[in-house]
């Protein structure tokens, strides 16, 4: 956590950052009960960090007795937006210590001027979910990807950007067993890797966004 607030707080104002899925706690079954009391610290942390920032972030809590990997926005003070992950990975046994969010809260959400989408890591593989978030500006995608699919990832975050036309701001955890492929890519599929870095930025330009869609027209409003 203290990592994470260091970083935000190096950022400029009117940042959009992306943390790695689950980065403050990692998917720590065995203590699940320390992992959802402690969403409850780091909700409060990000409220606090998000003046003049909008902040996304995963975490596991409960809600109505049930655990959920949720996706937040948070900014200016506030929660303006929360999901859970609607599409969990069985092969890591998410299924059995989680419940399964729904596709329909899959979908853009407007934060200062900027229409975000998010997919949560396995969520990525789904074209159908793709479709949900045709015409964002910024697409997160925070992961905890297996290094064995370091390709999959790199790949699929690519596209993504260029079908969609927009920003894909893919990021995943430095941890042994994951890809470390953190990037960010532009609405013309030119793409910026973290190079193992804590932190990669880019300068956002939503006249890129604009020139894409004129230049290679494909019905993206």
């Amino acid at each position: 956590m203290q990592t994470l607030l260091e970083l935000i707080s190096k950022t400029d104002e009117k940042s959009l950052i992306v943390a790695p899925e689950v980065c403050l706690t990692s998917f720590d079954y065995e203590n699940i009960e320390k992992v959802v009391e402690f969403s409850h610290v780091a909700n409060e942390a990000l409220i606090k960090a998000s003046k003049n920032k909008i902040i996304i972030a995963t975490m596991i809590e409960k809600k109505d007795g049930e655990v959920f990997n949720f996706a937040k926005i948070f900014h200016n003070g506030e929660i303006v937006h929360t999901q859970a992950k609607a599409r969990l990975f069985r092969f890591g046994d998410e299924h059995k210590y989680m419940s399964q969010g729904e596709d329909k809260d899959i979908k853009i959400v407007e934060v200062d001027g900027i229409k975000i989408g998010i997919l949560i890591c396995f969520e990525l593989r789904f074209k159908e979910l793709w479709l949900r978030l045709e015409g964002c500006d910024v697409i997160a995608v925070p992961a905890w990807w297996g290094v064995l699919r370091t390709q999959h990832y790199k790949t699929l975050t690519q596209a993504l950007a260029i079908i969609n036309q927009c920003y894909v701001v893919a990021s995943d955890s430095l941890n042994k067993e994951c890809s470390k492929m953190s990037g960010i890519i532009k609405p013309q599929g030119e793409v910026e890797l973290n190079g193992n870095k804590p932190c990669l930025e880019v300068p956002y330009d939503k006249k890129e966004i604009a020139t894409m869609r004129r230049y290679m027209d494909v019905g993206i409003g």
